[in-house]
């Protein structure tokens, strides 16, 4: 019996030692995370910024709703639902447009902005190591802006629902062609999908290619970033034309041919959903030669970001 309580005892404690040394392995990365928030307030106002944008000018468009729509929704026609899709589609491309272009700017000034201004100096003065560091940055590049998209990207599809249901009604229109036809869950799933498979795992070798750039480059970390590829593609045509590594940098950015949307997605998202197919997307051997490159990348960048002088 007493060997039993000794025993429960030793487990007990053990688990409370485990528990603050998980917490403080995970709290300096998660304030890392939160100073490149405070410090890049551009993460989640250029999406938001985008996303008014487009609830204003899809507010003034439904002041001119098609007469033909008003019809066949006043008769209770069917409508095809890429009349009502279209909008919300467009909004979405939109709003995931500004966050890659947000993704792409912030990765290159993300290690090479705290050398230029030095503050590379306090910031290694703290007790964060630069695994922490690099991890924060690729971090919000790969998980935090996404998880931002798809917040903004809904709550604007949700908006533009709403209004769009408020206007059919102050037309004393019936809503239930636009409730019926419009699979506003399904494509809300269908972009988590999209944005998980291909702006989180398959880009992930590009983000983690611009830090490691960030981390190098003393000036012009952009065209340090886009001309070594360009050089190389033009100088394989130039003395083998051939284009194997420009088909290379295609199938990365555009995503797998051989499952179609299951990474690249497309647009308008499939209301049946018939391209949300993760068994096909993670046996993809490019998905995880992409993590490991990925994965090599980053810790160039540490090491570069360990041993690399403020300018």
């Amino acid at each position: 019996m007493n060997t039993q309580s000794n025993t429960v005892q030793e487990s007990a404690l053990e688990s409370q030692r485990v528990a603050p040394a998980v917490l403080s392995a995970t709290r300096p990365l998660y304030w890392s995370v939160r100073r490149e928030l405070w410090e890049n307030r551009s993460i989640y106002v250029a999406p938001m910024a985008v996303a008014g944008v487009i609830v204003f000018g899809y507010l003034i468009a439904l002041i001119h709703v098609p007469r033909p729509i008003q019809e066949m929704a006043a008769h209770h026609h069917d409508i095809p639902h890429l009349t009502f899709q279209d909008p919300y589609n467009v909004a979405s491309g939109f709003i995931m447009g500004t966050a890659l272009i947000v993704g792409v700017f912030y990765c290159l000034d993300a290690l090479y902005g705290e050398r230029r201004d030095r503050s590379i100096l306090f910031w290694k003065s703290l007790p964060v190591s630069d695994l922490t560091a690099v991890l924060s940055k690729a971090c919000i590049a790969l998980l935090v802006l996404p998880l931002i998209t798809m917040a903004i990207t809904v709550a604007t599809h949700w908006i533009m629902f709403l209004l769009n249901s408020a206007a059919l009604l102050a037309r004393g229109q019936s809503v239930a062609a636009l409730w019926s036809q419009l699979p506003l869950f399904r494509m809300d799933l269908a972009l988590f999908y999209h944005l998980f498979s291909m702006h989180v795992l398959w880009w992930a070798p590009i983000y983690a290619w611009l830090l490691l750039v960030s981390a190098w480059a003393r000036r012009a970390t952009f065209l340090w970033a886009f001309l070594p590829p360009l050089s190389v593609s033009i100088l394989e045509k130039i003395l083998f034309g051939t284009s194997h590594f420009t088909s290379m940098l295609n199938y990365r950015f555009s995503g797998d041919a051989t499952v179609g949307a299951a990474t690249a997605g497309s647009f308008p998202f499939d209301p049946n959903m018939t391209h949300l197919t993760p068994g096909r997307f993670l046996s993809i051997p490019g998905l995880w030669i992409g993590l490991l490159i990925a994965a090599a990348l980053l810790a160039a960048a540490v090491q570069l970001r360990r041993y690399r002088d403020p300018m």
